[in-house]
């Protein structure tokens, strides 16, 4: 098994299990697809792709209508996109992906996490080196051969299949750039796709005792109860 498995293994997906938080990540995410692409999914690949989280995650029909409505009014506030870095406990890398519509008001929230629980904000850039961009497929495991499989998705960008062990689907991780041409690929070839999104590994873990990981633990947590925040990511083994 390559990186991914191992990351996604190790990897601790609290936020995605808060309900709540879940429901208003992915309508934060209908709402900047539908004012980039339109709200027509078919016409939309992102949102397509969004609306089948939507399904995973068990987010009502109804909730995602509505977000899609609410994303093509003239009321709807835009949301950016905002990826924030800092050093946390014993050195730890903390890299942060928000969906914010009020930047000044996020940077100030997660710079005091980090001051009142140990670390520092740092400044755009400084942890690229530590984090790889993935985009992630997820779809129905059919018996189909995981070799054959990844021999036919190579050439659209996928560097690595497995199966998840708990949810029995097939992950899909493939370069940043390549989510369309796998995406249009999937759906072409009928695979059923159960979610996509994008992800970041880190480039190497570093590992803590469990007083040390038990400070970190407490800033993610922290910061993941940030409602303009999205995903936290570490190099924490």
């Amino acid at each position: 098994m390559g990186r991914a498995f191992e990351y996604r293994k190790a990897s601790k997906l609290k936020r995605w299990g808060m309900m709540s938080k879940t429901f208003t990540r992915i309508g934060k995410d209908i709402v900047m697809a539908v004012k980039a692409g339109g709200s027509d999914p078919q016409n939309n690949s992102r949102l397509r792709a969004i609306i089948q989280n939507a399904k995973a995650a068990n987010m009502p029909k109804d909730n995602v209508e509505r977000a899609i409505k609410r994303a093509t009014s003239k009321d709807q506030e835009d949301y950016k996109e905002v990826v924030l870095e800092g050093k946390g406990p014993h050195g730890i890398a903390i890299l942060i992906e928000a969906t914010t519509d009020n930047n000044n008001r996020t940077v100030a929230n997660v710079r005091s996490y980090f001051n009142k629980l140990g670390g520092s904000l740092g400044i755009s850039g400084m942890l690229d080196f530590l984090f790889d961009r993935k985009c992630v497929f997820k779809i129905a495991n059919t018996g189909a051969d995981l070799e054959e499989l990844e021999f036919e998705l190579i050439d659209f960008g996928a560097e690595e299949l497995f199966i998840d062990e708990e949810t029995n689907e097939i992950n899909i991780y493939g370069e940043f750039t390549a989510f369309g041409a796998l995406q249009k690929y999937l759906e072409e070839k009928g695979y059923e796709l159960k979610g996509a999104e994008f992800t970041r590994i880190p480039t190497e873990m570093k590992e803590l005792t469990e007083e040390q990981a038990a400070e970190v633990e407490k800033l993610i947590m922290k910061i993941e109860e940030d409602d303009d925040v999205q995903n936290v990511y570490t190099n924490m083994k």
